[in-house]
């Protein structure tokens, strides 16, 4: 398996730390707010990673953390805690705040069909786990204690950009916001790992420590997550592309400085999806969630096959537009499926052939597109109905969009007074029809398709059927 790794900007073969377990980091959400679509997008690919690296025979221990305290609205470690910025806005606390969209979070995933991780960590359960790690931190010199608050210092470091020239006057205040320079700072690079009340006294969350009454930075919560749940050497750590600098880029300076050595092989990230304003975004107001695209008639599955046509280190560009062809190229699918008769037995030689082509695309640095069309290669496979059947349920480990489903849900059944009203309004149009009143047949041929009959007329007569 080939992957792209993002530090060092090269595609690598796939080789983990143990031949035992693959140990997988995903930065989790911070649960003020809903996820949005374009945030899902990344869920949905950390997912398919996840569920190949399974299907390819690893056993995978992923992490995930659930921000529910540190980070602030500005990269700069500045500005106001997305959390309590939630709570104020709905009027409710903190915590109150974060179970309300943990919960939503993980509803959104479910109906995306997104696994959940083996290990959900909350950053407010780890309290003492990130006071150990900025101790040794401290006892190490790689970091100090200024204006209250405790900062790691990235001069004592060989290479901070460790994924690549960043512009450092980029560093100078914050990169979101419009914020003023923090002149605790011995060096316009280094970040907070703890947070005194002498700087936030608003701050509802707020732990003892040898700091002072305070609260973690962000960036020190994964780091410590990570360390507990993974141990001292990770395999994958995934995120979004926004993430890579400087939240991963300080994980890494954290990291490795507090475990004495190189601590994750593979960063994969995952590109931004834009709609017309440009990368969607919760501060832009108005985003994009599932309900949203549920209430408006799509299934959230559709919206997975959407993401999966495109390889993720590709941006992606969400329009109601390519989302409507995929809404129509998803049901064609499920239909052509629903269509295969189970016959014969499965041919495992033929079989295992069509699952290598699959492997093949998805071996190639995740290409999913690629991996769409291996399976569309099974519809048109000279081999019958059960190897088919077999080849496409294989395939749907992975890519996960419920592709074979009960007979009857594909193909319902009428009762006899349904089947009685569909023939009576078939009736109604033929006489319509006849009379040339094609307004009133035009309006039952909608309320047929309503009913999801499709009517065929021929010169043998007029015949109706349930749309697969």
């Amino acid at each position: 398996m080939q992957l792209y790794n993002s530090l060092g900007q090269t595609r690598q073969e796939f080789v983990p730390y143990s031949d035992k377990i693959v140990n997988m980091y995903t930065c989790g959400p911070t649960v003020y707010h809903y996820a949005h679509i374009g945030n899902l997008r990344t869920y949905i690919m950390e997912d398919v990673l996840e569920k190949y690296l399974r299907f390819s025979g690893y056993n995978v221990n992923r992490v995930m953390n659930i921000t529910d305290v540190g980070h602030l609205s500005s990269d700069a470690d500045t500005g106001e805690d997305k959390m309590l910025a939630g709570a104020k806005r709905e009027h409710k606390g903190v915590l109150e705040i974060a179970r309300f969209y943990t919960d939503a979070f993980f509803s959104d995933c479910a109906k995306l069909n997104i696994k959940r991780p083996d290990v959900v960590e909350p950053a407010t359960n780890c309290i003492d786990e990130f006071i150990h790690m900025i101790s040794v931190l401290l006892e190490k010199g790689y970091a100090y204690v200024a204006g209250g608050n405790v900062y790691f210092d990235t001069s004592k470091l060989d290479n901070y950009y460790v994924f690549g020239n960043m512009n450092e006057d980029d560093l100078a205040v914050g990169v979101r916001d419009s914020v003023e320079e923090d002149v605790n700072k011995r060096n316009k690079t280094d970040f907070v790992l703890w947070f005194t009340k002498s700087k936030f006294e608003d701050q509802e969350l707020k732990w003892e420590s040898p700091w002072g009454l305070g609260y973690p930075g962000w960036h020190i919560e994964c780091s410590s997550i990570s360390y507990k749940h993974n141990g001292e050497y990770l395999d994958i750590h995934c995120g979004g592309i926004d993430n890579a600098f400087p939240h991963h880029t300080n994980e890494i300076a954290q990291s490795e400085s507090f475990i004495g050595h190189k601590w994750c092989k593979y960063w994969f990230h995952v590109l931004h999806l834009n709609d017309a304003r440009g990368k969607m975004s919760k501060s832009k107001g108005g985003f994009l969630t599932v309900s949203l695209l549920e209430s408006k008639g799509y299934d959230p599955l559709v919206y997975r096959m959407f993401c999966l046509q495109s390889h993720y280190r590709k941006p992606l560009t969400f329009t109601y537009e390519s989302l409507d062809n995929t809404a129509k190229a998803y049901e064609k699918l499920i239909s052509r499926i629903a269509g295969i008769t189970p016959d014969g037995e499965t041919d495992m030689a033929k079989a295992e052939e069509l699952i290598g082509k699959f492997k093949e695309a998805l071996d190639n640095d995740l290409n999913t597109a690629l991996g769409l069309t291996a399976l569309y290669d099974v519809l048109k496979a000279d081999v019958n109905g059960a190897t088919k059947l077999y080849v496409i349920g294989e395939l749907d480990r992975v890519l996960s969009l419920n592709l074979i489903r009960e007979k009857q849900e594909s193909e319902p059944q009428a009762d006899d007074n349904l089947t009685a009203e569909i023939e009576a309004l078939i009736q109604k149009r033929t006489e319509a029809r006849a009379a040339k009143d094609w307004a009133t047949a035009d309006a039952i041929r909608d309320k047929l398709k309503e009913m999801n009959v499709t009517v065929k007329d021929s010169k043998d007569g007029i015949t109706w059927e349930f749309n697969k």
